[in-house]
Protein backbone atom coordinates (compact mmCIF):
# COMPACT_ATOMS: atom_id res chain seq x y z
CA UNK A 1 0.00 0.00 0.00
CA UNK A 2 1.41 3.37 -1.08
CA UNK A 3 0.55 6.42 0.98
CA UNK A 4 -0.08 9.75 -0.73
CA UNK A 5 -0.67 12.98 1.17
CA UNK A 6 -3.78 15.01 0.42
CA UNK A 7 -1.65 18.14 0.76
CA UNK A 8 0.55 17.01 -2.13
CA UNK A 9 -2.55 16.47 -4.27
CA UNK A 10 -3.79 19.98 -3.44
CA UNK A 11 -0.45 21.48 -4.50
CA UNK A 12 -0.47 19.55 -7.77
CA UNK A 13 -4.02 20.59 -8.64
CA UNK A 14 -3.23 24.22 -7.81
CA UNK A 15 -0.19 24.26 -10.09
CA UNK A 16 -1.95 22.37 -12.91
CA UNK A 17 -4.93 24.75 -12.77
CA UNK A 18 -2.64 27.70 -13.47
CA UNK A 19 -0.56 25.84 -16.06
CA UNK A 20 -3.56 24.61 -18.03
CA UNK A 21 -4.97 28.12 -18.29
CA UNK A 22 -1.76 29.99 -19.11
CA UNK A 23 0.31 27.65 -21.28
CA UNK A 24 -0.88 26.33 -24.64
CA UNK A 25 0.01 22.67 -25.03
CA UNK A 26 2.77 22.05 -27.62
CA UNK A 27 0.61 19.75 -29.76
CA UNK A 28 -1.99 22.49 -30.18
CA UNK A 29 0.61 25.15 -30.89
CA UNK A 30 2.19 22.92 -33.53
CA UNK A 31 -1.23 22.25 -35.07
CA UNK A 32 -2.01 25.98 -35.24
CA UNK A 33 1.38 26.69 -36.82
CA UNK A 34 0.85 23.97 -39.43
CA UNK A 35 -2.64 25.25 -40.13
CA UNK A 36 -1.27 28.76 -40.66
CA UNK A 37 1.15 27.43 -43.29
CA UNK A 38 -1.61 25.57 -45.13
CA UNK A 39 -4.43 28.13 -44.79
CA UNK A 40 -5.25 29.67 -48.21
CA UNK A 41 -7.38 32.49 -46.77
CA UNK A 42 -5.48 35.71 -46.04
CA UNK A 43 -7.77 36.67 -43.18
CA UNK A 44 -7.66 33.07 -41.95
CA UNK A 45 -3.85 33.21 -41.77
CA UNK A 46 -4.06 36.53 -39.93
CA UNK A 47 -6.45 35.04 -37.36
CA UNK A 48 -4.15 32.05 -36.81
CA UNK A 49 -1.21 34.42 -36.41
CA UNK A 50 -3.11 36.36 -33.75
CA UNK A 51 -4.01 33.15 -31.90
CA UNK A 52 -0.36 32.10 -31.83
CA UNK A 53 0.73 35.59 -30.72
CA UNK A 54 -1.87 35.51 -27.97
CA UNK A 55 -0.57 32.15 -26.73
CA UNK A 56 2.99 33.47 -26.70
CA UNK A 57 1.98 36.54 -24.64
CA UNK A 58 0.07 34.32 -22.20
CA UNK A 59 3.08 32.03 -21.78
CA UNK A 60 5.55 34.89 -21.37
CA UNK A 61 3.48 36.84 -18.85
CA UNK A 62 1.77 33.83 -17.23
CA UNK A 63 -1.71 35.20 -17.86
CA UNK A 64 -4.73 33.25 -19.11
CA UNK A 65 -4.81 32.33 -22.80
CA UNK A 66 -8.55 33.14 -22.72
CA UNK A 67 -10.62 35.30 -20.40
CA UNK A 68 -13.01 32.36 -19.89
CA UNK A 69 -10.92 30.18 -17.60
CA UNK A 70 -13.62 27.57 -17.57
CA UNK A 71 -15.41 25.12 -15.36
CA UNK A 72 -12.72 22.71 -14.19
CA UNK A 73 -13.20 19.05 -15.13
CA UNK A 74 -10.78 16.63 -13.48
CA UNK A 75 -10.18 12.99 -14.33
CA UNK A 76 -8.56 11.04 -11.48
CA UNK A 77 -6.94 7.66 -12.15
CA UNK A 78 -6.56 6.05 -8.73
CA UNK A 79 -4.68 2.82 -8.11
CA UNK A 80 -6.45 0.59 -5.62
CA UNK A 81 -3.18 0.23 -3.68
CA UNK A 82 -3.00 3.97 -2.97
CA UNK A 83 -4.10 5.27 0.44
CA UNK A 84 -4.78 9.00 0.75
CA UNK A 85 -3.51 10.42 4.06
CA UNK A 86 -4.03 13.72 5.86
CA UNK A 87 -7.50 14.37 4.48
CA UNK A 88 -10.20 13.64 1.93
CA UNK A 89 -9.25 13.10 -1.71
CA UNK A 90 -12.19 15.06 -3.10
CA UNK A 91 -11.69 17.93 -0.67
CA UNK A 92 -7.96 18.03 -1.47
CA UNK A 93 -8.75 18.37 -5.19
CA UNK A 94 -11.36 21.08 -4.66
CA UNK A 95 -8.94 22.99 -2.43
CA UNK A 96 -6.32 22.81 -5.18
CA UNK A 97 -8.77 24.32 -7.67
CA UNK A 98 -9.68 27.01 -5.13
CA UNK A 99 -6.03 27.93 -4.58
CA UNK A 100 -5.14 27.80 -8.26
CA UNK A 101 -7.92 30.12 -9.35
CA UNK A 102 -7.33 32.51 -6.45
CA UNK A 103 -3.53 32.64 -6.48
CA UNK A 104 -3.36 32.52 -10.27
CA UNK A 105 -5.84 35.41 -10.64
CA UNK A 106 -8.02 33.27 -12.91
CA UNK A 107 -11.61 34.29 -13.58
CA UNK A 108 -14.13 32.63 -11.28
CA UNK A 109 -16.93 31.32 -13.49
CA UNK A 110 -18.93 28.93 -11.29
CA UNK A 111 -22.34 29.73 -9.78
CA UNK A 112 -23.92 27.87 -6.85
CA UNK A 113 -27.33 27.40 -8.45
CA UNK A 114 -28.21 27.26 -12.16
CA UNK A 115 -31.14 29.65 -11.65
CA UNK A 116 -30.15 31.95 -8.77
CA UNK A 117 -26.67 32.44 -10.34
CA UNK A 118 -24.69 33.46 -7.23
CA UNK A 119 -20.95 33.11 -7.91
CA UNK A 120 -18.98 30.77 -5.63
CA UNK A 121 -16.02 33.20 -5.93
CA UNK A 122 -13.33 30.50 -6.18
CA UNK A 123 -14.38 28.45 -9.24
CA UNK A 124 -15.36 25.45 -7.14
CA UNK A 125 -16.83 22.94 -7.19
CA UNK A 126 -14.90 21.29 -9.99
CA UNK A 127 -16.45 18.29 -11.74
CA UNK A 128 -14.62 15.11 -10.72
CA UNK A 129 -14.47 11.74 -12.47
CA UNK A 130 -12.75 8.78 -10.82
CA UNK A 131 -11.37 5.64 -12.44
CA UNK A 132 -10.12 2.89 -10.10
CA UNK A 133 -7.33 0.74 -11.56
CA UNK A 134 -5.00 -1.99 -10.25
CA UNK A 135 -1.66 -0.99 -8.74
CA UNK A 136 -0.41 2.11 -6.96
CA UNK A 137 -0.63 4.76 -9.69
CA UNK A 138 -2.20 8.18 -9.14
CA UNK A 139 -2.78 10.40 -12.15
CA UNK A 140 -4.57 13.70 -12.67
CA UNK A 141 -5.89 15.13 -15.94
CA UNK A 142 -7.27 18.66 -15.62
CA UNK A 143 -9.45 20.13 -18.36
CA UNK A 144 -10.89 23.60 -17.74
CA UNK A 145 -13.75 24.01 -20.23
CA UNK A 146 -15.16 27.34 -21.33
CA UNK A 147 -18.85 27.92 -21.96
CA UNK A 148 -18.58 29.23 -25.51
CA UNK A 149 -17.60 25.82 -26.82
CA UNK A 150 -19.44 23.73 -24.22
CA UNK A 151 -22.75 25.35 -25.14
CA UNK A 152 -22.30 24.17 -28.74
CA UNK A 153 -22.07 20.50 -27.70
CA UNK A 154 -24.84 17.99 -28.34
CA UNK A 155 -26.11 14.52 -27.42
CA UNK A 156 -28.00 12.40 -29.96
CA UNK A 157 -29.90 9.22 -29.08
CA UNK A 158 -29.84 7.62 -32.51
CA UNK A 159 -31.44 4.39 -33.67
CA UNK A 160 -29.03 1.50 -34.33
CA UNK A 161 -30.21 1.53 -37.94
CA UNK A 162 -28.76 5.04 -38.32
CA UNK A 163 -25.34 3.41 -38.10
CA UNK A 164 -22.01 5.10 -38.63
CA UNK A 165 -23.40 7.36 -41.36
CA UNK A 166 -26.00 8.68 -38.94
CA UNK A 167 -23.29 9.33 -36.38
CA UNK A 168 -21.17 11.21 -38.90
CA UNK A 169 -24.18 13.29 -39.92
CA UNK A 170 -24.80 14.23 -36.26
CA UNK A 171 -21.19 15.36 -35.80
CA UNK A 172 -21.15 17.38 -39.02
CA UNK A 173 -24.47 19.07 -38.21
CA UNK A 174 -23.21 19.99 -34.75
CA UNK A 175 -20.00 21.52 -36.10
CA UNK A 176 -21.86 23.50 -38.76
CA UNK A 177 -24.41 24.79 -36.23
CA UNK A 178 -21.59 25.84 -33.90
CA UNK A 179 -20.18 28.17 -36.53
CA UNK A 180 -17.99 30.90 -35.00
CA UNK A 181 -19.35 30.51 -31.45
CA UNK A 182 -16.69 28.11 -30.07
CA UNK A 183 -13.78 30.27 -31.33
CA UNK A 184 -12.56 27.96 -34.09
CA UNK A 185 -10.43 26.21 -35.14
CA UNK A 186 -12.20 23.62 -33.02
CA UNK A 187 -11.12 20.35 -31.50
CA UNK A 188 -14.07 17.97 -31.54
CA UNK A 189 -14.49 15.05 -29.17
CA UNK A 190 -17.03 12.38 -30.11
CA UNK A 191 -18.32 9.60 -27.87
CA UNK A 192 -20.28 6.71 -29.39
CA UNK A 193 -21.87 3.94 -27.36
CA UNK A 194 -22.67 3.28 -23.74
CA UNK A 195 -25.85 5.06 -22.66
CA UNK A 196 -27.24 8.55 -22.02
CA UNK A 197 -24.47 9.53 -19.59
CA UNK A 198 -21.58 7.46 -20.96
CA UNK A 199 -21.36 8.92 -24.47
CA UNK A 200 -20.81 12.55 -23.30
CA UNK A 201 -18.12 11.41 -20.88
CA UNK A 202 -16.35 9.58 -23.72
CA UNK A 203 -16.58 12.72 -25.84
CA UNK A 204 -15.04 14.81 -23.07
CA UNK A 205 -12.22 12.32 -22.57
CA UNK A 206 -11.57 12.30 -26.32
CA UNK A 207 -10.52 15.95 -26.04
CA UNK A 208 -7.56 14.89 -23.86
CA UNK A 209 -5.96 12.98 -26.72
CA UNK A 210 -2.93 14.55 -28.43
CA UNK A 211 -3.77 16.41 -31.62
CA UNK A 212 -3.16 14.27 -34.72
CA UNK A 213 -3.54 11.03 -32.77
CA UNK A 214 -5.89 8.44 -34.24
CA UNK A 215 -8.15 5.73 -32.89
CA UNK A 216 -6.60 2.25 -33.25
CA UNK A 217 -9.71 0.75 -34.90
CA UNK A 218 -9.46 1.28 -38.69
CA UNK A 219 -13.14 2.16 -39.21
CA UNK A 220 -13.05 4.72 -36.39
CA UNK A 221 -9.83 6.26 -37.70
CA UNK A 222 -11.44 6.54 -41.14
CA UNK A 223 -14.45 8.21 -39.50
CA UNK A 224 -12.17 10.76 -37.77
CA UNK A 225 -10.34 11.58 -40.98
CA UNK A 226 -13.51 11.91 -43.06
CA UNK A 227 -15.19 14.17 -40.51
CA UNK A 228 -12.15 16.44 -40.23
CA UNK A 229 -12.03 16.83 -44.00
CA UNK A 230 -15.76 17.60 -44.27
CA UNK A 231 -15.78 20.03 -41.34
CA UNK A 232 -12.84 21.94 -42.82
CA UNK A 233 -14.69 22.07 -46.13
CA UNK A 234 -17.55 24.04 -44.54
CA UNK A 235 -15.56 27.26 -44.93
CA UNK A 236 -16.26 28.49 -41.38
CA UNK A 237 -12.53 29.02 -40.89
CA UNK A 238 -10.44 30.51 -38.06
CA UNK A 239 -12.61 32.54 -35.68
CA UNK A 240 -15.51 32.02 -38.10
CA UNK A 241 -14.11 34.48 -40.64
CA UNK A 242 -13.69 32.02 -43.48
CA UNK A 243 -11.01 29.62 -44.56
CA UNK A 244 -9.99 25.99 -44.58
CA UNK A 245 -9.06 25.62 -40.90
CA UNK A 246 -12.37 25.11 -39.08
CA UNK A 247 -11.17 22.18 -36.97
CA UNK A 248 -7.73 20.99 -35.89
CA UNK A 249 -8.83 17.46 -35.01
CA UNK A 250 -11.78 15.12 -34.58
CA UNK A 251 -11.25 12.45 -31.93
CA UNK A 252 -13.76 9.61 -31.67
CA UNK A 253 -14.05 7.16 -28.77
CA UNK A 254 -16.36 4.14 -28.70
CA UNK A 255 -17.60 1.63 -26.13
CA UNK A 256 -20.17 -1.20 -25.93
CA UNK A 257 -23.86 -0.30 -25.87
CA UNK A 258 -27.36 -1.82 -25.69
CA UNK A 259 -28.74 -3.62 -28.74
CA UNK A 260 -31.43 -0.92 -29.11
CA UNK A 261 -29.15 2.10 -28.54
CA UNK A 262 -26.76 4.27 -30.50
CA UNK A 263 -25.87 7.29 -28.33
CA UNK A 264 -23.60 9.83 -30.02
CA UNK A 265 -22.22 12.79 -28.07
CA UNK A 266 -20.33 15.67 -29.65
CA UNK A 267 -18.22 17.81 -27.32
CA UNK A 268 -17.00 20.93 -29.10
CA UNK A 269 -13.83 22.57 -27.83
CA UNK A 270 -12.04 25.76 -28.85
CA UNK A 271 -8.60 26.32 -30.36
CA UNK A 272 -6.87 26.14 -26.96
CA UNK A 273 -8.54 22.94 -25.64
CA UNK A 274 -6.80 23.32 -22.31
CA UNK A 275 -5.62 20.31 -20.35
CA UNK A 276 -2.74 19.38 -18.08
CA UNK A 277 -1.54 16.00 -16.80
CA UNK A 278 0.61 14.77 -13.93
CA UNK A 279 1.37 11.55 -12.10
CA UNK A 280 2.13 11.62 -8.38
Amino acid sequence: MRQLSAHRITEAVRDLSIRANCFLNPDLENALSAAKTNEPSLIGREMLTQLLDNAAIARQNQVPICQDTGLMVIFVTLGQEVHITDGSLSEAIQEGVRQGYTEGYLRKSVVKDPFLRENTRDNTPAILHYTIVPGDTFQLDLAPKGAGSENMSRLFMLKPSDGIEGAKKAVLETAEAAGPNPCPPMVIGVGCGGNFETAPLLAKQALLRPISSHHPLPHIRAMEEELLQKINATGIGPQGLGGRTTALAVHVEVCPTHIACLPVAVNISCHVTRHAHCEL
